[in-house]
């Protein structure tokens, strides 16, 4: 004989499953000991008790150490009597009751709260069950393009002591001391009741209707992307200091996904931002979560916390041009006078005016991945040298030409140190690093693209 029919189930293949046999249907075993009688206010002796009916019993038990007197109500619980040879446990199962021992030989049957399902949890843990946060729910998922569920706030609208029978209860919805009197429970009148259910009604429809408006994005580069979307500044600090001259601009909102063992193609949203006071104090930062609002506030609030100071040029430009590479993405920076303005990437465009450079050209040459250029240009403004820097580096004059001056020089910085009597050696083939469209353009090589292209005459 196998196992499986040994044991009287399926071969599981390490060790039997015993089960529990239960009788369907059969009444409750009574104890013989037991004599008394079940009655109600016009009931017939014998016959079944309706549903929702209360039920009193009475009766007598007989054992080694006295008489044992119950009362009975509806309920459930075991009637355990310390000292006595009897166990009452079936007979309150039969009545369904719950009991509590006042006294050794006196038993009381009390009614009590059936407890379920929805009071024996708390709110988070069945807000945590209904949206599958955790368990087999999620896993399932497997990539679907199901709509994730929201948690909502149930008690909104909702005010402690109202309803529609209008009942004014004395510390929920009215005061409880009125005119130095203790205030009773009253009812509200038909008519402030209708007014009262209407304003309620109203609120409602209104808070409908303020769900379905669509809020418009300001300050994108476009209608559809949402890059260039002001922000609301980041979260106040453990301190309580807070950031309102601070700046918040996206810079890039994308969705990326992740390959899991159990709960397969996850989806979850990348958002790009960069902050900024408009006077050299700026930072970036990416924040990842799986809905949209919550990633750009990680982001926002990432970014406060990781700043740069760049020097400004008299508050208006970078102090000379420069070149970076950061990966397959390069720039090159050009120093501009006042009035120039921005001519740059968008993504370049927005980060200056949160730094506060108002006149810069900047060429973007690779790779336009917006994370790299963000990288890029921090990485070249970081790194970029003042005039006193440059000055304490040589120990020279660091001088300057300008139109309003014509040939003459202006010093610009000094060297903290002693100054050096030998010049600065200057190489025979003079290192320089050129871009071959702007030779090009110096040469007047440089066509236009529409030059060759043959146009239809109507």
């Amino acid at each position: 004989m196998s196992g499986a029919a040994k044991y009287g189930g399926r071969d599981r293949g390490k060790r039997p499953v015993w089960r529990r046999r239960r009788s369907a249907g059969r009444a409750p075993m009574v104890p013989s000991e037991w004599r008394g009688e079940v009655m109600r206010e016009g009931m017939v002796p014998g016959a079944p008790p309706r549903g929702g009916e209360a039920v009193i019993a009475r009766g007598s038990v007989s054992c080694g150490k006295g008489p044992v007197r119950a009362v009975a109500t509806g309920g459930f619980a075991s009637v355990p009597v310390k000292g006595s040879c009897c166990s009452y446990s079936s007979l309150a199962w039969a009545f369904q009751t719950r009991c509590s021992i006042s006294a050794p030989w006196n038993v009381t049957v009390k009614q009590c709260r059936q407890s379920s399902f929805f009071n024996t949890l708390t709110a988070d843990e069945l807000w945590k069950g209904a949206l599958a946060e955790t368990g087999v729910g999620v896993k399932k998922g497997r990539g679907k393009r199901r709509k994730k569920k929201l948690r909502k706030n149930l008690n909104k609208g909702q005010e402690i002591g109202e309803g529609r029978s209008g009942f004014l209860w004395p510390g929920l919805n009215a005061p409880m001391i009125q005119s130095g009197r203790v205030q009773a429970v009253t009812q509200r009148k038909k008519e402030e009741r209708e007014r009262i259910q209407s304003e309620i009604v109203q609120q409602r429809d209104m808070w409908e209707k303020k769900r379905k408006i669509k809020i418009k994005r300001e300050g994108g580069w476009s209608g559809k992307c949402w890059g260039g979307v002001i922000l609301d500044p980041p979260d106040p600090g453990p301190n309580g200091e807070t950031y309102e001259d601070f700046e918040t601009r996206v810079i890039e909102v994308k969705n990326v996904f992740c390959m899991k063992a159990k709960e397969g193609r996850k989806k979850s949203i990348r958002a790009l931002v960069a902050i900024g006071n408009g006077k050299g104090a700026a930072g970036f930062a990416m924040g990842k979560a799986g809905d949209r609002m919550n990633a750009l506030r990680k982001a926002k609030n990432k970014a406060i916390r990781c700043l740069h100071f760049i020097e400004l040029y008299q508050n208006h430009t970078i102090y000379h041009d420069i070149t970076v590479k950061f990966k397959s993405t390069a720039i090159r920076m050009k120093k501009q006078n006042k009035g120039y303005g921005l001519r740059c990437h968008r993504a370049i465009i927005t980060i200056c005016k949160l730094i506060g450079i108002k006149d810069m050209y900047a060429k973007v040459s690779g790779s336009k991945n917006l994370i790299n250029i963000t990288r890029a240009l921090f990485k070249g403004l970081t790194q970029q040298e003042t005039h006193q820097q440059l000055a304490n580096q040589k120990s020279l004059y660091v001088v300057e030409f300008r139109e309003e001056q014509g040939p003459l020089p202006i010093v610009v910085a000094l060297p903290e140190g002693t100054v050096r009597e030998d010049p600065e050696p200057e190489d025979e083939v003079p290192d320089t690093k050129l871009e071959w469209s702007e030779v090009k353009e110096a040469q007047g090589m440089k066509k236009s693209p529409w030059a060759n292209v043959r146009r239809t005459v109507w």
